[in-house]
C-alpha cells in the first residue's frame, strides 16, 4: 500500500512539473508572439503567422542549450504548413523556412559520419543538380538560380535534417509529431466535408482548418501520416490499437479529398509494404482498400470525359501536355530554366507530370539527372535493412508515383517525405551504434538486441 501510495505521490509531482513547464513555454510563445507581431506592424503578408513562426525559432533558440536538436524537432510542424511568409521580400512558404532552420541545425550540430545510405543519397542528389546546373548557366535568371539552391535543400536538406533527429534519438518524437499534425489535418478534412454535405456539396474536399490546404496537398500528406501508423517499426513504439484507429481515421480522410494522385500514390506504397512484409492479413486488407480507390478514380475520370467540359483538369491537363511538348521542341537539350512558368510570355503554368516538367526545364539532361537519382534512391533504400527501410521507401515511392499524374516540385510534398527517410536512417545509424560500459568495452545496445528478436518491419 505504502509502495502504491508513493509511487501515485511520484505522478502526481511529475504531472504538476509537466503542467507548469507547458504553461511556462505556453506563456512564453504567445508573449513572444504579440511581440513581434506588435514589431513587424502588419506589413508584412501573413504578419501573424510569420509572428508565430519566429517566436518558435527564438524558443527553439534558446531550449539549444540543453536540447541541442530543439529548433529542428520544433520545426517538424512547420513543414506541413504551405502559406507564404514575406520575410525579406521573398515568396518563402512556412515549410520552406522551417526546412531550412532544421537543416541549419543538423549542418551544424549533427553527427558524423553519415551512414553509407545516406551517403549514396546525397551523391545521388548531387548527380541530379549536377545534370540541372546546365540550365541555370543557359537560362540565366535569379528565379533559376535559387530554384536550383531550393531544389538541393528539398531533397539533400530534407535528408540531412532528418538524418540529424534520428541519429540522436529523436526519431520517435519526430514521426510521432507527424502524425499528430496530419490527423490534426484529418479531422480539419472530416469538418469541412460535414458542412459541404450538408450544403448538398460531394464535390472533393479541400479543408478549410487549421489552415486552408489545395485537396491534392492534404491527400498527400495524409497518406504519408496513414503510411507511418500501418508500417508502424517496432523503434516507434506504437500499441498497435491505437495505430489501427489512426490509420482508419486517415485513410478516410484521404478519400474524403478525392484527391486521385495521392490516393494512387497511397494505394502503390501500400502494396510495397505489403509484398515486403508478405502478410496475408495485409494483402486482404490492401486489396480491399485498392479496389474502391481504383473505382472511385477510374469513375471521376470517365464522369470528366463524358462531360465534354474542356475546362476541368482532365482536359485542362491535355491541353498542358500539348503546350509543353510544343515548348520543349524549342530547347530540347537545356530546357526553358527552373520555374520558366513564372516569367515565359504563354506557357505560364507548372507541367502536371514529373518527367514531362523536368523536359521543359531541364531538357534531356536534366530528366537523365532526375531518373537516375530517382532509380537510385529506390534501390539502395529497398536494401536498407527492413526495420528503417521499408518505410522510408514507402513514403519516397507515394510521392514519385503521385508525381505521375500531377506537379512534382511542390515544397512539402518533396521535403516530407525525404525528411522520413532521413529520420528512419539516422535511427538505423544509432541502433548500430556501440555503447560503453564500466570496462570501457563496446557492447551492442540492448535496443539492437531487443530488435533483433522481433520480425522485420
Amino acid at each position: 500500500m505504502h509502495t502504491t501510495r508513493t509511487r501515485a505521490w511520484l505522478h502526481r509531482d511529475r504531472l504538476v512539473d509537466w503542467l507548469g513547464g507547458v504553461w511556462r513555454w505556453l506563456a512564453l510563445a504567445l508573449g513572444m508572439a504579440l511581440a513581434v507581431y506588435f514589431l513587424l506592424d502588419g506589413n508584412v503578408p501573413n504578419a501573424s503567422l510569420v509572428a508565430v513562426i519566429l517566436a518558435l525559432l527564438v524558443i527553439g533558440a534558446a531550449l539549444t542549450a540543453s536540447e541541442p536538436y530543439a529548433i529542428a524537432l520544433i520545426a517538424i510542424p512547420g513543414l506541413f504548413v504551405t502559406q507564404r511568409v514575406g520575410l525579406g521580400g521573398g515568396d518563402l512558404s512556412v515549410s520552406d523556412v522551417a526546412l531550412a532552420a532544421a537543416f541549419g541545425t543538423a549542418l551544424l550540430l549533427g553527427k558524423r559520419p553519415y551512414d553509407p545510405a545516406l551517403r549514396a543519397l546525397l551523391w545521388l542528389n548531387l548527380f541530379y543538380q549536377f545534370t540541372t546546373v546546365f540550365t541555370v548557366i543557359v537560362n540565366p535568371s535569379a528565379t533559376n538560380t535559387i530554384e536550383w539552391f531550393h531544389a538541393w535543400l528539398l531533397i539533400s536538406g530534407a535528408l540531412i535534417a532528418g538524418w540529424a533527429l534520428g541519429r540522436v534519438g529523436l526519431a520517435r518524437a519526430a514521426l510521432l509529431t507527424m502524425v499528430v499534425v496530419t490527423l490534426v489535418i484529418a479531422l480539419g478534412t472530416y469538418g469541412t466535408a460535414l458542412l459541404s454535405f450538408a450544403r448538398g456539396d460531394f464535390s472533393p474536399v479541400y479543408p478549410a482548418w487549421p489552415f486552408s490546404m489545395h485537396k491534392n496537398f492534404a491527400g498527400s500528406v495524409l497518406g504519408f501520416g496513414a503510411l507511418i501508423v500501418f508500417v508502424n517499426p517496432g523503434w516507434l513504439r506504437l500499441p498497435k490499437g491505437w495505430s489501427r484507429i489512426a490509420f482508419v481515421f486517415l485513410v478516410g480522410a484521404v478519400v474524403l479529398t478525392q484527391s486521385r494522385q495521392a490516393i494512387i500514390g497511397f494505394a502503390v506504397a501500400l502494396m510495397i509494404v505489403v509484398l515486403r512484409r508478405a502478410v496475408t492479413g495485409h494483402i486482404v486488407l490492401t486489396i480491399l482498400l485498392a479496389i474502391p480507390a481504383a473505382w472511385l478514380i477510374v469513375q471521376t475520370v470517365i464522369e470528366q470525359i463524358d462531360s465534354q467540359n474542356q475546362f476541368n483538369s482532365y482536359y485542362q491537363r491535355l491541353d498542358w501536355l500539348r503546350e509543353v511538348y510544343a515548348l520543349w521542341k524549342l530547347s530540347p537539350v537545356f530546357g526553358h530554366g527552373l520555374r520558366y512558368w513564372y516569367s515565359h510570355a504563354w506557357a505560364n503554368f507548372q507541367p502536371p507530370q514529373a518527367e514531362v516538367e523536368m523536359l521543359a526545364s531541364t531538357g534531356v539532361v536534366g530528366l537523365i539527372g532526375f531518373v537516375v537519382m530517382w532509380i537510385g534512391v529506390i534501390i539502395v533504400l529497398w536494401r536498407v535493412d527492413p526495420r528503417f527501410g521499408t518505410l522510408a521507401l514507402a513514403v519516397v515511392i507515394s510521392r514519385i508515383v503521385a508525381a505521375q499524374f500531377d506537379l512534382f516540385w511542390v515544397a512539402a510534398q518533396v521535403s516530407i517525405p525525404f525528411v522520413i527517410a532521413g529520420i528512419c536512417l539516422g535511427a538505423m545509424a544509432r541502433d548500430k551504434e556501440p555503447i560503453q560500459v564500466d570496462s570501457d568495452r563496446p557492447l551492442r545496445s540492448r535496443r539492437r538486441r531487443e530488435s533483433a528478436t522481433t520480425p522485420n518491419a
